[in-house]
C-alpha cells in the first residue's frame, strides 16, 4: 500500500510539473530561447527576442553559456524541475541563450556586452533594447543550488513593471 501511495504522490509531481512546464508551452517557445547553439546569429536571435518582448511587454533575459558548461546544465535542471519558477521567466522574460564555445565564441557580439567573469551569466534587457542588468548567477545560489527564493526575487526585481519604478525613481532622484 505504501508503494502504491508513493508512486501516485510521485506521479501527481511529475503530471503537476509537466502540466505547470507545458502551461508557458515548451513547444512554442523560440529555438534561442531553449539550447545553446554555436550555429545560430545571436544577431538575429537578439533582434527577434527585441520584437518578441515588445509584442508581449515583457524584458529580454539574455543567458551566457554553452553546452560545455556544467552551471548551465543545472540551472536548466532548476528550472525544469520548479515550475512555477519557469513560468514566472518565461510570462515575465523573453530569453534568449547565446552559445560561447571553442566552436563559437560569438566575440562580436559579446563585445557589444558588459565582461563575463563566469558562466552561465545572465543580461537584462528592456524591449527598446536598453541593458539595465549584469548578473552573476552564482548570486542565484543557496549553498550548491539554485535557490527558488533568489530566482524569485530576481525575476520580480526586473520585470517590466518593476524595473520601470526603478528606472522613474532613479530618473527623478537624478534630476534633483
Amino acid at each position: 500500500m505504501r508503494i502504491i501511495s508513493v508512486f501516485i504522490l510521485s506521479l501527481s509531481l511529475f503530471i503537476g510539473s509537466a502540466y505547470a512546464t507545458s502551461a508557458v508551452g515548451t513547444s512554442s517557445l523560440p529555438a534561442y530561447s531553449k539550447v545553446y547553439d554555436d550555429q545560430r546569429d545571436p544577431f538575429q536571435d537578439a533582434a527577434a527576442a527585441l520584437t518578441l518582448a515588445k509584442e508581449s511587454n515583457r524584458q529580454v533575459l539574455i543567458e551566457i553559456g554553452g553546452n560545455w558548461c556544467t552551471w548551465c546544465h543545472k540551472m536548466d535542471s532548476f528550472l525544469t524541475k520548479n515550475p512555477d519558477v519557469y513560468q514566472a521567466l518565461h510570462s515575465q522574460y523573453v530569453l534568449l541563450k547565446i552559445n560561447v564555445s571553442d566552436s563559437n565564441e560569438n566575440n562580436d557580439f559579446m563585445e557589444s556586452l558588459p565582461p563575463v567573469l563566469g558562466y552561465p551569466h545572465m543580461y537584462v534587457s528592456t524591449a527598446q533594447g536598453k541593458m539595465i542588468l549584469s548578473k552573476d548567477t552564482a548570486e542565484l545560489l543557496s549553498g550548491n543550488n539554485y535557490s527558488r527564493e533568489q530566482w524569485f526575487s530576481f525575476l520580480s526585481k526586473w520585470s517590466v513593471t518593476s524595473s520601470a519604478t526603478l528606472l522613474n525613481t532613479s530618473t527623478q532622484h537624478s534630476e534633483e
